[in-house]
């Protein structure tokens, strides 16, 4: 997508200096910074940091550190340790283990020698990929929003609301749940965007700078409107991304994703979720009992980012001593799911329904 008219993606492989880039998220949206991941060390910083965000893109990343790991020691011993350190950065996205593992199956039976220009091939291979299935993800989400706009009076646009920023600056490219708000906007379908702020570290801010950017008209709103929203009919339907689907359909995603579950079911809002097939853990059957929710430092609770008159900074918002609770993720049952939107279509939120899909993939690996 552009940035000042300017094409980016989430990261781009310098192959001058031989190093990876990405645009540092943390600074979003007061100031656009870029910098470069030379070490694993800094490989894992910016993963658990979330320099990088969005597990799409952190599966790229980890890709892409080893790739530089297979650079400095192409070794099975060093490899696999290279491999632990990045896997225990974030726990919950499924995107980071899909990603090492097939890192690791790729690199295995080849000689060492051959190893490090393998594994950056196989990082290029899965950024690109990443980008298509993402389009992919539009072009059918497209589909869905073209359905609603049919119903519309002449010219009235398609309110969506989202949650968290499953846009582009959390995949490679286009976005997961942004994809086919883009494509519709494209293809002149009037939208709208309910941008929620998704405490505590307010990604939605960082959706309302992609549309901005992009010329979509959008209303940044607190997490807890969405009900009321919904209530009074101005909620057409719900998108969101994931962080990880079950083979049943259960949806991991950014916390507070339940809450406008239930609120869209309540109220008859149709809730999609935007779901690349590497976003599938096909081991796991039962998200709420088997999916690890990974609990963040209290100070993204206790503090908040912004721009300050010094330029940005942080504030204290709670009293001094106050104990908090951060939990990242939170998980969505498949009844709540009106669909799940794939590179390859839209399914229902059943087992039955990825499979079909997905058969290749379904036989791979059962519930463990």
């Amino acid at each position: 997508m552009k940035v000042d008219g300017t094409h980016y993606r989430s990261l781009w492989w310098d192959a001058e200096k031989q190093v990876l880039t990405i645009i540092d998220q943390r600074w979003l949206p007061h100031e656009f910074r870029i910098d470069t991941l030379p070490t694993l060390e800094a490989f894992a910083a910016a993963i658990s940091e979330m320099r990088v965000r969005g597990a799409p893109l952190i599966g790229a990343t980890a890709a892409y550190g080893m790739a530089l790991a297979a650079r400095l020691d192409p070794t099975d011993g060093a490899l696999s340790k290279a491999r632990k350190y990045l896997y225990e950065t974030r726990p919950t996205a499924v995107n980071l283990r899909w990603a090492l593992d097939r890192v690791i199956a790729r690199l295995a039976p080849l000689p060492e020698a051959a190893r490090a220009e393998a594994a950056l091939r196989l990082a290029h291979e899965i950024a690109d990929e990443d980008v298509e299935i993402n389009r992919m993800i539009g072009v059918h989400g497209l589909e869905i929003i073209r359905e609603i706009a049919a119903t519309k009076p002449a010219g009235a646009p398609v309110n969506i609301l989202t949650h968290c920023n499953a846009g582009w600056l959390a995949t490679v490219d286009w976005g997961t749940a942004t994809s086919p708000i883009y494509q519709a906007h494209e293809a002149g379908i009037p939208v709208h965007v309910w941008v929620d702020e998704t405490r505590p570290r307010n990604q939605g801010a960082l959706t309302a700078w992609e549309l901005g950017s992009h010329g979509i008209p959008h209303t940044y709103v607190v997490d807890n409107a969405g009900g009321h929203l919904m209530q009074h009919g101005l909620v057409d339907m719900v998108i969101t991304g994931t962080d990880r689907t079950t083979r049943r359909g259960d949806v991991c995603n950014k916390i507070g994703t339940y809450l406008k579950a239930l609120a869209a079911h309540d109220n008859g809002v149709p809730f999609f979720v935007a779901l690349p097939s590497p976003t599938i853990d096909w081991t796991v059957e039962d998200g709420l009992a088997a999916i690890p929710i990974e609990e963040r430092d209290g100070g993204e609770i206790s503090d908040i980012q912004g721009q300050t008159p010094a330029g940005i900074g942080t504030v204290r918002v709670t009293p001094a001593g106050t104990g908090t609770g951060n939990p990242a993720f939170d998980v969505t049952p498949n009844r709540l799911v009106t669909g799940l939107v794939t590179e390859r279509g839209t399914a229902p939120a059943t087992a039955e329904g990825l499979a079909a899909l997905f058969p290749d993939l379904a036989r791979e690996a059962q519930p463990a």
